[in-house]
């Protein structure tokens, strides 16, 4: 499939082997956690809802217990399942709420974009299904870090940065209580000790997670936002339940590239994985590779921003837009020259991707968010629960399918991704980024499975970015004549160190199907160990 000893790129990761299971995540003290659960003789999910629950610790600008998680669990001789935990929107918020508070579209921050949490039903849905392990023994490590851990060079200047922006607004003012209440400048290395998280935590493990939507916790969330004039109420939480779905997928290079089906935009990186299937792909030189990949993917996004929704909203069926005819004639669109297809501005967004395997062949992709940088900014006092801004992707447009409404789902960018082959599980895959996931998974996919490099160097390789119209964002890395020619194609090109290009993780099977490999983002702190 690939050659374990080629990185093209510059990097100072190599892959990871491990044939008894592995662990790979965005934040080092997250994969341990997950990995100690591993060591202990629990399975690849069990180690997941470790990795989950320490994550909302060591990286809580991007996820947390107010957010949703999605996940594709692969176990030994069962077919591919999907959970998708993403929340709806509270029975108050409507389009006039919005307008009469003085909005054009839903803020970033505040009560309005906050939807109903959805990971922790998910992290119960999954212990329910797949765990053998008590959901007390799996919090621990997490809980253990709420009484401190060293900071890492990413998230010290996080916190810096959302102590200036939340201290002394009214209502964001509560996060300076829980996550910094004597104001300090971080340093990496600094120790940092989310205590409030960890008596949250607690509950949730010793509840099955049900305190939040039935318990104590349902109703400190309820008083807040009653006495705040927010939207979400206790009868929000306790009418939320996941879902278990089927995953899409469609064939590439001899591969089934899986997605979960909406409300997420996984579908978005598989339409534009069928129009590069129609197109001469392979054996194209650079820039005409590169041109291809970036028109996939506005095409992509043209429909996918347009007709992608809460299901039950939507006006075409999911399959449809996968259909391989249909990529033939969007592909047929593809000229020399760069085009717009569609008006949108896709937005940038916070989450983590994390995936787990063991020995007994069995493998997750999860995913967990809260959106922006801290959600909503709305913070539970007493809990350390930062509640999620998703609501901020509804659309105001009326009559849109996606358009902002009562316990309505919204178009969802957190995506898990899975690898099979000829049916046979490959493994797990995903790259976090809110609306970069989907342009991130469809080259990623590409260096993978058209180039056949190996999966840390298709990490490794640079990557562009689809701001709006003409515009892309793309890493130094590339080739400056590629990037001088793509702009003689019409294409606007600002080359930006450290922009919003993803960070992402990939396991799959080695060797002849007994082992595991390994690949972590070299754009992140994580890191992917094995045993």
């Amino acid at each position: 499939m690939f050659d374990p000893q080629y990185y093209p790129y510059a990097s100072r990761r190599h892959l990871v082997y491990g044939h008894r299971g592995m662990v790979a995540s965005s934040h080092p003290l997250a994969t341990q956690a997950g990995l100690k659960i591993l060591h202990e003789g629990g399975n690849a999910v069990d180690a997941a809802l470790a990795t989950a629950a320490a994550l909302t610790v060591v990286d809580p600008a991007n996820n947390g217990v107010g957010g949703d998680c999605f996940a594709i669990v692969s176990m030994k001789g069962e077919k591919l399942a999907g959970l998708n935990s993403s929340g709806f929107s509270p029975a108050l918020l409507t389009r006039e709420r919005v307008k009469a508070e003085g909005f054009d579209r839903i803020p970033k921050q505040g009560w309005l974009p906050v939807t109903v949490p959805g990971a922790p039903a998910g992290w119960a849905a999954l212990h329910e299904r797949y765990a053998t392990r008590p959901m007390a023994e799996l919090f621990a490590p997490a809980i253990e870090l709420t009484q401190g851990y060293a900071l890492s060079p990413d998230n010290a200047p996080i916190l810096n940065h959302f102590t200036k922006v939340f201290d002394g607004k009214p209502l964001l003012d509560e996060w300076v209580k829980a996550f910094n209440p004597n104001k300090k400048i971080f340093r990496a290395g600094d120790l940092f000790a989310p205590v409030q998280m960890g008596d949250t935590l607690r509950r949730l493990a010793e509840s099955d997670c049900r305190d939040l939507y039935e318990g104590e916790l349902a109703m400190t969330i309820d008083a807040y936002s009653r006495r705040t004039n927010g939207t979400l109420r206790a009868e929000d939480l306790a009418a939320y339940a996941p879902r278990w779905v089927e995953p899409v997928g469609t064939s590439f290079r001899g591969y089934e590239v899986w997605e979960l089906p909406p409300n997420g935009q996984g579908m978005t990186a598989l339409i534009a994985l069928n129009v590069l299937d129609a197109l001469p792909l392979h054996g194209a030189d650079p820039v005409e590779k590169v041109h291809m990949q970036m028109e996939a993917v506005k095409l992509a996004f043209a429909d996918a921003l347009h007709y992608i929704a809460d299901p039950a909203f939507m006006r075409i069926p999911a399959q449809q837009l996968l259909s391989k005819e249909y990529a033939k004639s969007r592909a047929a669109l593809i000229t020399d020259e760069a085009k717009v297809y569609a008006h949108g501005s896709p937005l940038k967004g916070d989450t983590v991707y994390f995936c787990c395997a063991d020995g007994q062949g069995n493998s997750i992709s999860m995913i967990q968010s809260l959106y922006q940088g801290f959600g909503s900014g709305v913070t539970i006092p007493g809990t350390g629960i930062c509640l999620q801004d998703r609501g901020a992707c509804f659309s105001m447009q009326p009559g849109h399918a996606n358009e902002a409404a009562p316990r309505k789902y919204p178009y969802h960018t957190i995506i898990p991704g899975f690898l099979t082959r000829d049916g046979q599980p490959v493994g797990p895959f995903g790259i976090m980024g809110g609306y970069m996931q989907p342009q991130a998974h469809t080259q990623v996919m590409v260096h993978l499975l058209d180039e056949g490099l190996n999966p840390q160097a298709a990490l490794d390789a640079p990557r562009f970015c689809w701001n709006e119209g003409l515009k892309f964002d793309l890493e130094p890395g590339f080739n400056p004549a590629v990037v001088d020619a793509l702009r003689r194609r019409g294409h606007e090109i600002s080359v930006i160190t450290g922009g919003q290009y993803g960070r992402g993780q990939i396991i799959a099977r080695a060797g002849e199907g007994e082992s595991w490999v390994g690949a972590t983002e070299p754009r992140a702190d994580g890191s992917v160990i094995g045993f």
